[in-house]
Formats: structure tokens, C-alpha cells, sequence
């Protein structure tokens, strides 16, 4: 295995771990807590399914770290196809991490409501859950301002794909339109939300592009052959 390919299958780990762990709070933990318009019945569940809303809260922290490292193992593989454009990545890529980390925090207040500490008796149960719920909102938010990250770093990405000459550029197109699927719901969920849904179903194929091209680190890591030599030189 040559360097090229222990760097590839390295990222593809890293990537793996983000793919596994990031939908169990972005997606499991919602559907399976949360009650759409009824404040005191997602607190409650909250409270009393203490620990799986804490696995969310770590699954958090777990990704943003993770994310960190994903973006600086793509930059050492991708790096001599164009340094400059590597750096870029990265400079985008590690800008979601802050939101992991700001939405456990929004995660920690929402279950501190829920439990209704000592310190909060200046305000009623229902209050609380109110509070507990606007909360989990701003999480959501968070998500939607991440999202143009999650898109943003795609591109630069995608770029370097294409231009390497081991890894294919049928992956490199299709994740440069991830990128701008994730912008688009980005900017619906801020300016159109009503739209957000009906936008999220018309993106949902393109979004996977990063699980075609983490597949493909894994088990094909980075291949000679698709050209000789990338497009462009690396940059000094």
C-alpha cells in the first residue's frame, strides 16, 4: 500500500466515523424525542430519556472534533494537487466545528430546563419547557447556518478530485453539487422555509456524494490511472 492510498484510507475512516455518528443527533434523537408544537411533552421525554439526549450532546462534540481531523487528512492527501486550494478546504472545512460545539451547548440548557434545577424556580413548568424548546430551535437553526459550510468546503474539494489523476472525476462532479445542494438548503431554511422540505427531498440524491466518495477512500483509496498526472501543478 502506498502512501497515497494509506492517506486515502485514513481519510475514509475519519469520514466513516463522521457518517455514523453525526445523523443520531441530527436526526435520531428528533424523531424520537421531540413532539412537534407540544413544548411540555418534548421535555418531558428529555427528562426522561436522560442519557440517549446525552449521547446526542457527545455525538456532537465526537463530530466536530472529528471534523477537524477529516479536513487535516484530506489536505495531507490532496495537498500536492494544489496546496493553495488544500488550504482552502481546510480553512472551510474546520468552520462547522464551532457549530458542534455551540449546539451542545444549546443541547446542555435545553436538558438543564427540562430537569427544572433549583436555581430556575423563578420560572413555572410551563415556562421552562417553553425555554427548553427554543433551545432545541436554535439547534436547529445552527444546523441550517452550518449547512453553507457543509456545502462550502465541498467545492474545493471536488475541485481537487478532479484535478489528482487518483481519484475519479465522476466523484469530484458529484460532490461539487452536494456542496451546492447543502447551500441552496442552506439559504431556503434562512430566506424560504417554508420551501426548506419540498427542497431537501429534490437535494437528497446529490447529498450522497460524500458517502459515495467516503466509499470509495475505503475501499479503493487513491488510485493511479484515471490520468497521469493531475491537471494543474501543486502550488510551492
Amino acid at each position: 500500500m502506498n502512501r497515497h492510498d494509506r492517506n486515502a484510507r485514513l481519510a475514509g475512516s475519519l469520514y466513516l466515523l463522521v457518517v455514523l455518528v453525526a445523523p443520531y443527533r441530527l436526526l435520531y434523537v428528533p424523531n424520537v424525542l421531540f413532539v412537534d408544537g407540544n413544548a411540555a411533552a418534548t421535555a418531558a421525554n428529555i427528562a426522561e430519556h436522560e442519557t440517549l439526549f446525552r449521547l446526542g450532546i457527545a455525538g456532537d462534540l465526537f463530530t466536530g472534533t472529528i471534523s477537524v481531523l477529516l479536513a487535516l487528512a484530506l489536505y495531507r492527501l490532496l495537498s500536492g494537487v494544489d496546496r493553495k486550494l488544500a488550504t482552502v478546504m481546510v480553512a472551510l472545512g474546520v468552520w462547522d466545528t464551532p457549530f458542534y460545539f455551540f449546539n451542545a451547548l444549546n443541547d446542555a440548557a435545553a436538558l438543564t430546563l427540562a430537569h427544572g434545577a433549583g436555581f430556575l424556580a423563578a420560572f413555572n413548568e410551563p415556562q421552562r419547557d417553553a425555554l427548553a424548546m427554543l433551545f432545541l430551535h436554535l439547534h436547529g437553526q445552527f444546523v441550517v447556518f452550518a449547512e453553507t459550510f457543509w456545502g462550502l468546503w465541498l467545492i474545493p474539494l471536488a475541485l481537487l478530485m478532479y484535478r489528482s489523476g487518483f481519484l475519479p472525476r465522476l466523484l469530484g462532479v458529484w460532490l461539487f453539487f452536494n456542496g451546492l445542494a447543502y447551500m441552496a438548503q442552506s439559504i431556503a431554511g434562512v430566506l424560504l422555509p417554508s420551501f426548506e422540505d419540498t427542497l431537501s427531498n429534490i437535494a437528497f440524491p446529490l447529498q450522497f456524494g460524500e458517502v459515495a466518495f467516503m466509499l470509495w477512500l475505503l475501499v479503493m483509496g487513491a488510485r493511479r490511472g484515471f490520468r497521469r498526472t493531475p491537471t494543474s501543478p501543486a502550488n510551492a
